[in-house]
């Protein structure tokens, strides 16, 4: 059972960008409401993709570096990379279903 991988910007390179499956990576704060409520479904998804993608989380107030890097103005933001590159945006709450499309479309 895969879950939420939370990362620092030190494991970035590795766990994101050169990711050989795609990733979701959220971007979000323990002091954000709807990023907390945003948990559960991304654990959900997680456990259902399997080996297929990954979901990566990553705290922004102890991660300024990428959250400036990426321009992340508001919480939650997640952010799909493929090869390591950004191919899909997203802010605020999500329903696992169109997370799951964003990822593996």
């Amino acid at each position: 059972m895969n879950e939420v991988i939370h990362i620092h910007e030190a494991d970035f390179q590795k766990e994101v960008l050169n990711s050989p499956v795609p990733v979701l990576v959220d971007f979000s704060s323990v002091l954000c409401g709807p990023c907390n409520r945003l948990l559960p479904v991304l654990n959900e998804l997680a456990s259902d993709l399997g080996d297929n993608a990954k979901v990566v989380a990553i705290e922004v107030t102890m991660n300024e570096g990428l959250a400036e890097r990426y321009s992340i103005a508001a919480l939650p933001t997640l952010i799909v990379f493929r090869g390591g590159k950004e191919v899909h945006r997203m802010i605020g709450l999500k329903s696992k279903a169109y997370l799951r499309e964003a990822l593996t479309a």
